[in-house]
């Protein structure tokens, strides 16, 4: 899973300036940080040219454009499917608080609740972070009996524990940690002090198999490796570039973490557009457009560096030259606009509303103005279908998590029921965030939940308002610039 908000100062210094301060992280109390302007990778032409994607008439064609546009210190990521906004990403400033998903903190046990298998940790940040007892380790040869121990058994008050934020902080929550950390790289992802060893199921099985005898060379004995998606047809060369240049970071904060007292940050993941370019950008995307120089500049070095072959994919929108604004150009205002909205109209006539309370979301699905020219069953039908890609579409969209509950409009026949539920599945596919969906009911209800690990869009673009309770919202002004709706509740 990936948050929606993410940190990351924007300040600007040469390709060796930030080398020198990457190497001279680890000796002062700066907290590590990802390795984003190494040396180019060095690949044979016939490799850059299999990996360099389609072309049309000398211009990359793919299903995806990356829209990346900074302003006032806030930067907005859009990804765009054809002229569809598919997904939509924001970070503020830094700030170490809010935005934190994936640290790495010397932490402090604060207090251990055995009747909640929960401890509350002291990581720095206004609220104390939670670590449950699934997400702890321990060394077997320290417990006898069967089971896992107990997590009073294993955690004591002012303890000092390295742990990582697998969850932001949300309203009242405090950040969610884990013991088991990961450090992310393009091509793998270390797992320290573990025997995890997996490679992606996404990837053909001859595939795997080559890169199983490559690993068997690289992987360190200590520390665990899961294979990406990402690594499908890289050269050995490559894996061993990105195992080493994790090491390096973990050595890193291990050398930091002996001579800190806690709490502390030990390792800050990378500010967003990094991390959605190593996460997710591949020959799919036709581009990243970005619309600050001195950003566009850095996620070159970085593309460089960890897939050369689609630096040419990078392109810089000048603001002070282009007629129009980046995000206006590709309509992401329009599109950002209705999503905030309550009501979606589908393609026939009928409409979700969607509701947002403490405890879950809440999709009503109406046929509205979808009259049909058949059978009112086979009416519904249609309308269910329309509404069960759109559902999926939209959660992605609004990044909405946690409990979701769907009143689909009834139908009488069961065939039909359970072809709605499957195309709902099916197009949850197409999330990379984790759902799960259960059966749906005779009244058309189906219940289902969706990995939440940060704030989603209605959330990232508002803020509660004092005069009705924090019962309404209140748009941001600036973020919804020639909205002609900012400031409405």
């Amino acid at each position: 899973g990936r948050g929606r908000s993410g940190g990351g100062g924007e300040g600007g210094s040469s390709g060796e300036g930030r080398q020198d301060q990457r190497r001279r992280q680890g000796q002062g109390n700066q907290p590590v940080e990802a390795i984003t302007d190494d040396a180019p990778m060095e690949l044979d032409e016939d490799t850059l040219r299999r990996r360099r994607g389609r072309e049309r008439r000398g211009k990359p064609i793919g299903r995806y454009l990356m829209c990346v546009s900074v302003s006032g210190g806030v930067t907005q990521i859009a990804v765009m499917e054809g002229r569809q906004l598919i997904e939509h990403y924001l970070s503020r400033p830094a700030d170490d608080v809010s935005e934190i998903h994936g640290n790495v903190y010397l932490s402090k046990v604060q207090n251990v609740l055995p009747g909640m298998e929960a401890a509350f940790v002291d990581i720095g940040t206004p609220k104390n972070a939670v670590l449950y007892r699934g997400d702890i380790q321990y060394s077997d040869s320290d417990f006898d009996g069967k089971g896992r121990p107990r997590i009073e058994q294993v955690l004591r008050a002012r303890q000092t524990i390295i742990a990582q934020v697998t969850k932001n902080p949300i309203a009242h929550k405090g950040a969610r940690l884990t013991q088991e950390v990961s450090l992310p790289g393009r091509f793998v992802v270390l797992v320290p002090n573990s025997s995890t060893f997996g490679i992606s199921k996404r990837l053909p099985e001859s595939e795997r198999k080559r890169l199983r005898s490559i690993l068997d060379k690289v992987k360190p004995k200590q520390h665990g490796i899961i294979v990406r998606t990402a690594a499908e047809n890289i050269t050995a060369e490559e894996v061993e570039r990105d195992v080493r240049r994790l090491l390096t970071q973990w050595d890193e904060i291990e050398a930091l973490a002996k001579r800190s007292q806690a709490p502390s940050l030990l390792y800050r993941e990378p500010e967003m557009a990094f991390r959605f370019i190593r996460e997710e950008f591949n020959k799919d995307f036709r581009g990243v457009v970005i619309d600050d120089a001195e950003m566009c500049e850095r996620v070159r070095i970085y593309v460089e560096s960890v897939n050369p072959a689609l630096v040419s994919r990078i392109s810089y929108h000048d603001p002070e030259t282009e007629s129009l604004p980046l995000f206006e150009r590709h309509h992401v205002h329009e599109q950002l606009r209705k999503a905030l909205d309550r009501k979606v109209w589908l393609p026939s006539g009928g409409s979700l509303i969607i509701e947002h309370t403490e405890a879950l979301t809440v999709i009503d699905v109406n046929t509205g103005k979808n009259v049909g020219r058949s059978s009112l069953e086979e009416t519904v039908f249609r309308n269910n279908l329309e509404a069960a890609e759109e559902i999926a579409r939209q959660l992605r969209l609004r990044d909405i998590g946690g409990i979701i509950v769907i009143d689909f409009v009834d139908m009488e026949v069961r065939a039909n029921r359970e072809a709605v539920a499957t195309t709902l599945r099916d197009a949850l596919a197409r999330d990379k965030t984790r759902t799960q969906v259960f059966d749906i009911s005779e009244l058309g209800i189906v219940e289902m939940t969706r990995k939440r690990i940060g704030e989603g869009l209605l959330e990232s673009f508002s803020t509660a308002c004092a005069d009705c309770a924090s019962l309404g919202r209140i748009l941001d002004d600036e973020l919804l610039a020639g909205s002609g709706r900012a400031g409405q509740r």
